[in-house]
């Protein structure tokens, strides 16, 4: 198991300070303070400073997050700052960063939003990162090959569209999907300030449509899906990522190509841990056991965790990730 974090060459993101329930992130020129109920220990920065810098602070509202689920809150808002602005990624890169392998390229425009998101969850760079390698590497493979179809990327549970765009960037034919039309809306507009063109909107309920792909012999190249806790589609279906992720990942498994593949899974959920998920994948995907020493395993197979690092240096733990190369 890896332990993952964004990397420094990021200019417009930031964890400033975390601890007693909260973070202090910096978005651009902004700062944001917002609940973390994972930042069990004390904060570095004096109330005074966290207050100094603040531009805004999100209030929730009575029983959030009880329950397993976030009710609304609202922004404070402490300085002047816009409604909505843009951040890039990755902003600079350095002679020790481009050491580390290419990343993508793309903007992403943020917002205040009642459920404490702005649109963007910055912990999950790495896994951007990793798409956008291994995407490179097969359309590298794929333009080199005479007769070879374009690449396909199927993006699960989308939100903003990030994961979208670094496949995207790559050079992918990139498909996006996620229950909530508006949501999607957003993921456009991302792709079209980020100078990107020609992904594929769906709006529909994720297992629903995994199941009709299994069902049409379509295939894909890379998957990606970082499913939620619970969840609706557009028609009312239900979704409970205990009841349902296994369900998932066997039709992930019928729809991923065999070979010259890859799927990134990624769990924010429920506290699972990353051991619990590269099983329930080795289970989905039919592969040997991690204790099956005798049995070859199977290329790629890795798993972590992803985090973030104030300035302090205190790890702040936000999802695990599974990752599957074939």
């Amino acid at each position: 198991m890896t332990l993952e974090l964004p990397s420094p060459q990021w200019a417009d993101y930031e964890l400033v300070d975390s601890g007693d329930g909260e973070k202090l992130e910096r978005f651009g020129p902004y700062f944001l303070r917002r609940p973390e109920p994972k930042a069990l220990w004390a904060k570095t920065l004096s109330e005074s400073e966290w207050q100094r810098l603040t531009h805004t602070w999100f209030r929730p509202g009575a029983g959030f997050a009880k329950a397993g689920k976030e009710d609304s809150g609202t922004w404070e808002r402490l300085k002047k700052m816009d409604e909505q602005w843009q951040v890039r990624y990755p902003g600079s890169a350095s002679a020790s960063a481009k050491e580390a392998g290419p990343v993508p390229s793309f903007r992403l425009r943020l917002g205040l939003t009642s459920f404490k998101h702005v649109g963007v969850f910055p912990e999950q760079a790495p896994n951007w990162d990793y798409i956008y390698r291994n995407t490179c590497e097969l359309v590298r493979q794929a333009r080199s090959t005479e007769g070879a179809a374009p690449v396909k990327i199927l993006n699960l549970f989308a939100y903003t569209g990030a994961a979208s765009l670094a496949a995207k960037a790559a050079g992918a034919d990139v498909t996006h999907l996620d229950s909530v039309r508006q949501v999607v809306t957003w993921a456009r507009t991302n792709m079209d300030i980020s100078g990107l063109d020609g992904i594929r909107w769906v709006v529909e309920d994720a297992l629903k449509f995994a199941r009709r792909e299994a069902r049409r012999g379509n295939v894909y190249q890379g998957i990606i899906l970082d499913p939620p806790a619970y969840g609706h589609g557009p028609d009312g279906e239900k979704w409970k990522l205990d009841e349902c992720l296994f369900d998932m990942l066997r039709q992930v498994a019928a729809i991923l190509a065999p070979e010259n593949s890859f799927m990134v899974l990624n769990l924010y959920s429920n506290g699972f841990s990353a051991t619990l998920g590269e099983t329930v994948v080795r289970q989905a995907f039919h592969l040997p056991a991690a204790s099956s020493a005798a049995t070859p395993q199977p290329v790629g197979l890795e798993s972590g965790e992803l985090a973030l690092s104030d300035r302090s240096g205190k790890i702040l733990p936000l999802s695990i990730f599974v990752r599957l190369r074939r």
